[in-house]
């Protein structure tokens, strides 16, 4: 073989393999757009979804669409079953596409994965004893007990009585106080102020309001497991001292106790 037919023919196979190569090339790139055009179904918001909304309330307001698949936004949900367990973290507005990245589950969610319907979150402030500060944790249960002075009439005067009642029960700790800053629940200084989040009803929240301004007041910690309650009661000066004693008990007879 001459060298210049040498060279013809190995010319002649680089171009063949050139012609390979682009061939292959522009097959899969038509592939690669095809693909890109297909359609396929996202979900999108039909109404704003506020962030802390419920995952099971999020995909309430949710509508598939098909869309092509080049316009897919990274994490697009495929169902709405995908967020049913979790909570928005993120506004989505209507007609956004929602994407998993936009929500987490519900304890990561913070405070406002707590509410719902009507329930609200309260902020009340104290002293480390009535907030049971070092004791009380996020996730307890507590009770409200309230002390109130009436002012009634006997006889021509006026006189301020008190009363006790346990005015709320069973409410959730959202935020739960610092540990008392002198680390002894018994000698903490005078002015100290903590607070507390709690989750309760916008109707519980009226008469926690009224008795932490109306009244003295301290919080209870419930039992963790199996709490249960007392008869509901009013306790009073003569209720105290007579409670539990006999009816001919003159101090008693004199007072109309029990």
């Amino acid at each position: 073989m001459t060298y210049r037919l040498r060279n013809l023919v190995l010319a002649v196979a680089l171009a063949s393999l050139a012609a390979v190569l682009i061939t292959f090339y522009v097959s899969n790139y038509k592939k690669n757009v095809q693909h890109a055009e297909n359609n396929v179904t996202v979900f999108v918001a039909q109404r704003d979804i506020p962030a802390g909304t419920s995952g099971a309330n999020a995909a309430a307001r949710l509508k598939p669409v098909e869309i092509a698949r080049r316009n897919v936004v990274p994490g697009a949900i495929s169902t709405a079953d995908q967020v049913k367990t979790l909570v928005a973290t993120d506004a989505i507005y209507a007609g956004e596409q929602v994407s998993a990245r936009r929500f987490r589950p519900v304890k990561e969610g913070g405070i406002r994965a707590e509410l719902k319907g009507n329930v609200r979150a309260i902020q009340i402030s104290g002293d480390p004893h009535q907030l049971l500060a070092g004791t009380l944790k996020r996730g307890d249960r507590v009770d409200v007990v309230g002390n109130f002075k009436v002012q009634e009439e006997e006889g021509d005067e006026e006189k301020d009585r008190a009363y006790t009642r346990t005015v709320l029960r069973d409410l959730l700790v959202l935020t739960a106080p610092a540990a008392d800053p002198t680390g002894s629940r018994l000698t903490s200084p005078a002015g100290t102020v903590v607070s507390a989040q709690l989750a309760l009803t916008d109707a519980q929240a009226q008469k926690l309001f009224f008795t932490t301004k109306n009244g003295e007041w301290h919080l209870d910690l419930r039992s963790v497991t199996d709490a249960s309650d007392s008869p509901e009661s009013i306790e009073s000066i003569d209720s105290i001292l007579c409670d539990g004693m006999r009816r001919n008990n003159p101090v008693c007879f004199r007072r109309g106790g029990r």
